[in-house]
Parts: structure tokens; sequence; C-alpha cells
């Protein structure tokens, strides 16, 4: 029960919140997926089904746990070790998208933004890595498979980290496209991960 509140409170904090606040500071919407069939709009369709397959997971463990097994859990990867180890992975996780978000400022959004100019962003943490936040991401699907270990989770990892090189391989060329130098510079110093 608490796995499953906490990532409710995580994507409350790191999607919803983070929303609402720069619409209401900019009047831009940062959500930015669009409809289409491109590798961006369908990447963008990738992250719904990963964020929507997380919750059932966890609310299968957090509600029914006798349909648990049908989620082919790693029996030999359950123990209390490697649970704090994964609750750890979550909170750092939180931690570091939140204080990435920040440092991004105005410019974060959730995918590519076409229409709205932004800055580059170099200061903060992404003087540390081009991508804090997929990192944070990352870490916390890391995180959850630790805490509860089956072939879902293992399958949330593999999807994200597809779908999340992907989205970063789609967002360098953007910021090639619209900084041209000063992003080849920052890309030529700072490492795309750490």
């Amino acid at each position: 029960m608490i796995l499953f509140l906490y990532l409710i409170i995580y994507f409350l904090l790191v999607f919803v919140v983070r929303s609402v606040l720069l619409w209401k500071k900019t009047g831009i919407n940062p959500l930015t997926f669009n409809k289409t069939d491109d590798a961006h709009g369908f990447n963008g369709k990738i992250f719904t089904i990963i964020s929507i397959l997380e919750l059932l997971i966890v609310g299968l463990y957090a509600f029914k746990n006798e349909w648990y097994e049908y989620l082919l859990p790693f029996w030999y990867l359950e123990n209390e070790t490697l649970q704090k180890i994964g609750w750890g992975f979550l909170i750092v996780s939180l931690i570091l998208v939140w204080i990435a978000q920040t440092h991004m400022a105005n410019s974060w959004r959730i995918g590519i933004d076409e229409e709205n100019k932004a800055k580059l962003v170099t200061n903060g943490m992404f003087s540390i890595s081009r991508n804090p936040i997929f990192l944070g991401i990352m870490v916390a699907n890391i995180g959850l498979f630790l805490i509860i270990p089956n072939a879902f989770t293992l399958l949330i990892i593999s999807l994200s980290t597809i779908s999340i090189n992907t989205q970063i391989r789609l967002e360098e060329e953007f910021l090639k496209r619209e900084f041209g130098k000063d992003y080849e510079d920052y890309a030529n110093k700072v490492r795309r991960w750490i």
C-alpha cells in the first residue's frame, strides 16, 4: 500500500504539480507529445503505456496480493536488503528529478516543444548530465524492480530504457537545430548520462 501511495505522489509531484506550476507561470502547456504517428508521438504513447503498466503492477501488488504470482515474481530476489536499496533508489530518484526540473525552470517540457522558445539549460545538474531527469526516472524504475522483482517490472526497465534512449536522441536532434553550436559545445563537454 505504501509503494502505491508513493508512486501516486511521485507522479503527482513530477508530472502534474510541475506541469500546473509551469502552465500558471508561463501559460505554456509543458505536455508536448503530439497525437501523430511520428517517432515523437509514438514515444509519447509508449511513455503513457509504461506509466499505466507501473500503476497496474503496483496496484495489483498493493490490493490484490493473491494475484501477484501471475506477474512472475523472481522469488530469489525478494529480500529485505534489496527492498531497502530499492526504496533508497525511489527516494533519490524523486529528489534528483525534482531538482533537475527546478534547474530547467521555464524550459522544462514533457517531450519536444516546437512552438515555444526555451533557453538551453547547461547549469546545475545539467552541468553533470545532459539528461538528469531521464536518469532519475531510470533510477526509479530500478528501485521499483528491487522492491517488487518480477517479469513485468523488468519489462518496465526494458521498455523505459528503449523509450528514453529514443527520446534523448530525438531531443538531441531538436536541440542541435534549435541551438546549433551552443548545444554542440555543451554536448562535447557534458556526457549524455553521467
